[in-house]
């Protein structure tokens, strides 16, 4: 037996219809986007298109949920937050982000960084919030041109107090942009109210699409003063050596991940109909039933916060007599559980937790995971701390 527990890696599996799309895509229409002869099938994979642009834009709550223009799709959310800090920020300027990010984030700043710009980190405290009063505080004393973070922590889970974040970022001036790789899917994230410049999103984790797309959620007057991070062809104003000024031409350049887009419809579609509340709910009842099993056991120990709702289905745990590692391959070949151990692409969290430079093993659970599942996963690590307790 098998049992899946690394969906903060990618949710796994997938709801049949996302598959069922890919291959209808490749084996039906199959035409390229802005790049035919006009036929029925170049207009098909138009609409297709376009519709999925819409069907995100309503699904995040965007600022003009009728008009596509302000969705951009890309590969995955880490070229979504390089289009965004790339094409925003020039030397001189000022980007503040916080102690959690993944790499997706960090990276990007540090080469910004060697160019030119200003980069400050925020302290979160050892289970990973950041506090309001820290930002407001921190935003009253310095110039900030962009405040960037992650909805929740890929590494133990615990969610942002996102709505007070983004309401201090708004009174400030400051444009907030969103990395919801972790919560997308998973809870409730509305664009527009939270006033965000931009979100950027993946399609294969919460969303349960397929690999290779995500992309940017725009308030259209943060697009406008975004450069493009990619230029070339785009089907549009061939005539033009220069990249177009109109979305979504201006972000998306080359060939999309057409498979890919008519499978993040079809997730999308699933996700509509099941509902993101039940989807929360489903995944925090087999969390805590996780918590609970393992919260007592000796030799085990839980990083991040233990409320319901201030966190995800996404577990750091360390056991005190063997390394994560060697933890995670136990797992795999006594019980055929899949887990991921070490450092997630998040050196700074770790810090943050006091998990550095070893790290943690990492239990993420998803919709799809059974109760017995469960039970099997907090059996297997008590058994695993027990046997090689102290004596």
């Amino acid at each position: 037996m098998s049992i899946y527990l690394n969906n903060g890696a990618t949710t796994w599996p997938k709801p049949p219809c996302v598959a069922e799309a890919v291959s209808a895509f490749i084996l039906g229409s199959g035409a390229n986007l802005a790049r035919g002869s006009s036929s029925g099938r170049d207009i098909e994979t138009l609409d297709m298109v376009t519709s999925t642009r819409q069907q995100v834009a309503c699904f995040f709550r965007g600022y003009r949920k009728n008009d596509p223009r302000y969705v951009t799709f890309t590969g995955n959310v880490t070229e979504s937050l390089n289009v965004v800090l790339k094409g925003y920020l020039r030397p001189g300027m000022h980007a503040l982000t916080t102690s959690m990010e993944h790499n997706s984030v960090i990276r990007p700043l540090r080469r910004l960084e060697g160019q030119g710009a200003k980069v400050s980190i925020l302290e979160c405290d050892n289970r990973g919030f950041l506090s309001p009063e820290v930002l407001h505080s921190f935003l009253k004393r310095e110039r900030v041109d962009l405040f960037v973070l992650s909805h929740a922590s890929n590494v133990c889970g615990s969610i942002q107090p996102l709505e007070d974040l983004a309401a201090i970022c708004a009174g400030a001036g400051v444009p907030c942009v969103l990395d919801s790789a972790q919560t997308a899917g998973v809870t409730e994230i509305d664009v527009e109210g939270l006033g965000l410049a931009a979100c950027c999103f993946t399609g294969h984790k919460g969303l349960m699409g397929p690999q290779g797309i995500g992309g940017i959620v725009w308030e259209p007057g943060f697009a406008g003063r975004v450069l493009p991070f990619v230029e070339g062809g785009t089907g549009s104003f061939s005539d033009d050596e220069h990249q177009p000024e109109k979305l979504p031409d201006r972000f998306e350049a080359g060939t999309p991940n057409l498979p890919g887009i008519a499978g993040l419809s079809a997730s999308l579609g699933w996700i509509a109909e099941t509902g993101v509340s039940a989807i929360f709910e489903r995944e925090k009842e087999l969390g805590m039933r996780f918590l609970e099993g393992i919260r007592k056991a000796p030799g085990i120990r839980i990083f991040g916060s233990e409320n319901e709702r201030s966190r995800l289905a996404v577990f750091a745990v360390n056991l005190s007599s063997m390394d994560n590692g060697t933890a995670a391959f136990e797992l795999s070949e006594r019980w055929g559980i899949e887990t991921r151990p070490g450092l997630h692409c998040s050196p700074l969290g770790h810090r943050t937790l006091g998990t550095f430079p070893s790290g943690a093993l990492r239990i993420s659970i998803g919709f799809f995971n059974t109760e017995q599942e469960i039970e099997v996963a907090i059996e297997a690590l008590c058994t695993l701390a027990a046997e090689n307790a102290p004596l």
